[in-house]
């Protein structure tokens, strides 16, 4: 007798489509061959973990569930205060400083008294516990494993394992045995660290970041076979096989705090009346509504800067789903030129906007944020029923479009998503 649908979710950070060839990836080029592909899939923008997460958990736009960046500024002590949305503790600064972690509810809400929701999550543990903010299911991560109502994990049920390519080796291998072949949660989701953590560390096209993309790509293959052989079982389930982003080069880092305090657009590097918040190749600039004068200023300099790949003002900012209010004022992408190769011929390069808290820059590394063509071309791949073997999805496709996906799968209502079920695009 079949069992219940359920669905099996797995993201591999910051893996972009031109990467999935037989060469670099055979496990996942096989795939493709058998799956749906998605040729024209994009990332949200920002381009950037923590904000495509929340896309994913809720099936919109941010300009809907109301998280902006990786970085973002909201209002502390009556001024404006840098927030890193990375963090453990981010949920709770965010619930208390705005009233919610993310306006809009999630998978593991929707899902939570029908089979439920198990994540299994090697990015920041803010990423992680964006997808169940408020504790309907399961969330292993690293920082901190939680259960319903967010009580934490401890013991063997907690997930002890590093942020490196063998943390994601143990995840997996965890993974496949409680949420595959033991559990039947009705979503399963494992989201890994690499080949994003690597390509910031390394030039993209290196023998490193070869390296992590087959192991990456060894994951993908223990994921995949788990699932086939839960079918042989007689299990239905849809697999999604993808990625939240792909990478540009850095190939220059500007330091845009700097500029607006020399400009008199800012008053000190610390100050609140302007803050900047970098996202990779992109930034998001607030204005202190008591400096508001500025705005005009502001905007000129920016459309004038060789920097600015695109300046998004309020104007544009329903068109490119980011959210209104809170003092944002501009969100930047940083140029991209996306016909340059990097010194192992891999194309596409970026500025990056100088990071905060004293991150390092990554001259001649991976990164991500903006709205160039590589980091803006991320994976997804379609398995089981409602999906034809091997054909392609040829209209574009968005992050926002999985949970709407995976929720028809299971029999549940999409009204109101931004998203759509990828079903009706065949």
């Amino acid at each position: 007798m079949t069992k219940q649908r359920r669905a099996v979710l797995l993201m591999l950070d910051g893996l972009r489509r031109d990467f999935v060839t037989p060469a670099l990836m055979p496990r996942l080029a096989a795939f493709r061959e058998r799956a749906n592909w998605c040729e024209q899939h994009r990332s949200v923008f920002p381009s950037v973990t923590r904000v495509v997460s929340s896309s994913v958990a809720t099936g919109c736009w941010p300009a809907r569930h109301g998280l902006a960046g990786n970085t973002i500024a909201m209002v502390e002590h009556g001024a404006l205060a840098l927030f890193d949305a990375g963090k453990p503790e981010f949920i709770a600064e965010k619930q208390r400083l705005t009233g919610a972690a993310l306006a809009m509810p999630t998978l593991a809400e929707r899902l939570a008294l029908t089979g439920g929701v198990v994540i299994y999550n090697n990015v920041s543990p803010g990423a992680a516990y964006l997808h169940d903010p408020l504790g309907h299911g399961h969330v292993y991560h690293r920082a901190g494993s939680l259960g319903p109502g967010r009580e934490p994990m401890t013991g063997e049920r907690a997930l002890t394992i590093a942020g490196d390519l063998d943390g994601d080796a143990a995840l997996v291998a965890r993974f496949v045995t409680e949420a595959i072949e033991v559990g039947a949660p009705a979503l399963a989701l494992a989201w890994l660290g690499h080949p994003d953590t690597t390509q910031h560390d390394c030039p993209l096209g290196s023998p490193p970041h070869h390296e992590a993309l087959r192991r990456a790509d060894a994951h993908a293959g223990a994921v995949i076979a788990a699932v086939a052989a839960a079918r042989l079982r007689g299990e239905e389930i849809l697999l999604l096989v993808g990625s939240d982003h792909g990478h540009q080069t850095v190939t220059g880092v500007v330091d845009i705090v700097a500029e607006l305090v020399t400009a008199g657009l800012k008053a000190a590097p610390d100050s609140a009346d302007v803050v900047v918040a970098p996202n990779g190749t992109a930034a998001l600039i607030y204005v202190d509504p008591e400096h508001h004068d500025r705005i005009e200023g502001l905007g000129r300099f920016l459309a004038d800067r060789p920097w600015v790949g695109r300046l998004i003002t309020p104007d544009d900012f329903e068109a490119f789903g980011v959210p209104a209010g809170g003092h944002l004022a501009f969100a930047v992408a940083m140029a991209a030129d996306d016909e340059a190769v990097n010194e192992y011929g891999v194309p596409g390069l970026s500025l990056a906007a100088k990071p905060a808290g004293g991150k390092p820059d990554r001259l001649g590394c991976g990164q991500h944020g903006g709205l160039g063509r590589y980091e803006q071309s991320p994976v997804l791949m379609l398995d089981g029923p409602g999906f034809e073997a091997g054909a392609v999805i040829a209209e574009t496709t968005s992050a926002i479009d999985l949970a709407p996906t995976l929720l028809a799968f299971l029999g549940h209502d999409t009204d109101g998503l931004d998203g759509r079920p990828l079903q009706t695009r065949l």
